[in-house]
Order: structure tokens, then C-alpha cells, then sequence
């Protein structure tokens, strides 16, 4: 059960070391692992990302904005958020989220760049300078 946890929190670890943070969903998948017995899944999607995501040649900025745009396309508010906030995690600011938004506008509309928008202005500075929470 040990080694189980340690393996558990090496696949959190790759989580912050690449979005700052664990998403509530990938606890919840690590949860379901550790209790079904099914954690070699887990370290198997994780390392399938490790080598298309990690080792990709566009780098870690890039690849969380285009992951953020492809979620703005695709309509999914939450995992958007979780890469826009590991966008800025790996080095991008609030003006390259504004870029992605812009360009979902014209590749999918209205709705992708009003989530966009939203996005960015739940991360724009609050009062004591710090990022706002949500």
C-alpha cells in the first residue's frame, strides 16, 4: 500500500510540476486507481502525456495555450480553466490568453471566445495584486 501511495503522489507531482496544482478530476481519477487497483492506468496515461505534451517540440507555454483554445472550442469551462492557469504557470501572461480567445473567436465562434474572455477576467488581477481565485 505504500509503494502505492508513493506512485500516487509521483503522478500528482507531474500534475504541479506542469499546472502548478492537481485538478480536482485527476484526484478523482487517482482516487478511483488507488481503490479499483487500476493505478498502472493512470502511470500509463500519464506517461502517454509525458511524451506527446512534455517532450513536444512546441514547449510548455505553447502547448497549455493550445490546449486552452482547444478547450475553448470545444465548450469545456472547466478543463479550460485548468489550462489557462497552467498557461500562466508555464510563462504565458494575460495577453496571450486574450490572443487564444481572440483566435477561438474565429475558429469557433461567439460562445468559445465569451468563455475565453470570462476566463480572463476571473484571472485578472484582484485588489492586492494577487490572481483571483475561482
Amino acid at each position: 500500500m505504500r509503494d502505492e501511495a508513493q506512485r500516487a503522489e509521483a503522478l500528482r507531482e507531474r500534475f504541479r510540476s506542469t499546472l502548478g496544482t492537481v485538478p480536482p478530476g485527476a484526484e478523482d481519477r487517482l482516487r478511483v486507481a488507488r481503490t479499483l487497483g487500476r493505478l498502472p492506468t493512470e502511470e500509463a496515461f500519464m506517461a502517454l502525456r509525458q511524451i506527446v505534451l512534455t517532450d513536444n517540440p512546441l514547449g510548455a507555454r505553447v502547448q497549455q495555450l493550445v490546449h486552452f483554445g482547444q478547450l475553448l472550442a470545444l465548450g469545456r469551462p472547466g478543463p479550460a480553466r485548468i489550462h489557462a492557469r497552467g498557461a500562466l504557470h508555464a510563462g504565458a501572461d494575460l495577453a496571450d490568453l486574450v490572443g487564444v480567445a481572440e483566435t477561438a473567436l474565429v475558429t469557433a465562434g461567439a460562445p468559445a471566445y465569451a468563455l475565453g474572455i470570462e476566463i480572463v477576467a476571473e484571472l485578472l488581477p484582484g485588489e492586492e495584486g494577487q490572481l483571483s481565485v475561482h
